[in-house]
């Protein structure tokens, strides 16, 4: 099950903005409007959508993607629900805590694929760390039990988590393809096998071979996605660059001894979907 605005048009890309990502950055009361003047087409919520925001959206014509977290079979429903009931397009989960056993697997992923279809909502389990699909044997292998998941690629988890470059990367590349075929929301952030989220220039896609690995991750995906997707559908390439405070972004100390981000987070995530862009367009 694909995103779908239900238009009949050509398979699309939209960039959404994670809300998260503001952490940490100055307080302003117009940021949703923000998001519509830099072009975004949307926005991903960590928190339920309140009445007024829903209302924002609406009027300056962003689209509202949600999320949340799934420990036990249980929630799975409940969760589909309120997204639902939200007004949510689709939603990112975060599954289990990569400690459970293949029956506990199966019962999380059973439940979850149950809630996506009984409230017809796109729900996207994410390849991120602390998670059931926290590495990339162990998600391939519940990809081929389980052909209907579909996938919120988060990269930086598997490319630095499980050093991707070491060993070979195209022979990775190869493995995790099953999984990258089920793409349809993508974490857009850029890592290098020590750190999860780095500093980029302009001119750095030639320069850096981490660069390089995630965009043929990312036109692999929009190629996929390509291929399958119907009129209507469209896949979210939504940049989630986080705050120092919980380790993401990096400090360092300026001439002053001021510790200071490396980056300024609204810039990169523009850049990023400069980038994605550039990829879905050669995909």
């Amino acid at each position: 099950m694909y995103t779908n605005d239900g238009s009949g048009r050509a398979p699309g890309l939209r960039c959404y903005f994670n809300l998260l990502a503001l952490n940490g950055l100055p307080a302003r009361a117009d940021w949703l409007a923000a998001l519509a003047e830099a072009r975004y087409d949307g926005a991903q919520f960590v928190e339920p959508l309140t009445a007024g925001q829903a209302a924002s959206c609406e009027q300056l014509g962003l689209g509202c993607a949600g999320g949340g977290r799934i420990n036990m079979p249980a929630e799975a429903d409940p969760l589909a629900a309120r997204l639902k009931d939200e007004g949510m397009e689709c939603a990112t989960v975060h599954v289990g805590w990569g400690m459970e056993d293949d029956v506990e697997v199966a019962r999380l992923i059973e439940a979850t694929l149950a809630a996506e279809e009984k409230h017809r909502l796109p729900i996207y389990f994410e390849t991120h760390r602390a998670t059931i699909f926290q590495d990339m044997w162990r998600t391939v292998q519940f990809v081929r039990r389980f052909p209907e998941i579909r996938f919120n690629i988060d990269l930086s988890h598997w490319y630095t988590g499980q050093e991707m470059v070491y060993g070979g990367v195209e022979k990775k590349l190869t493995f995790i393809e099953p999984v990258l075929e089920r793409a349809g929301f993508i974490h857009g952030r850029i890592g290098n096998p020590g750190c999860m989220q780095v500093n980029l220039d302009d001119g750095d896609e030639g320069r850096h071979p981490y660069i390089a690995h995630f965009r043929a991750m990312w036109t692999r995906c929009f190629a996929e996605f390509k291929k399958h997707a119907g009129a209507g559908d469209y896949i979210c390439f939504t940049t989630e660059l986080l705050a120092p405070d919980i380790y993401y972004g990096r400090v360092f100390p300026h001439a002053d001894g001021v510790l200071a981000e490396e980056c300024d987070r609204w810039e990169q995530s523009l850049l990023l979907c400069r980038i994605a862009r550039r990829c879905f367009a050669e995909a």
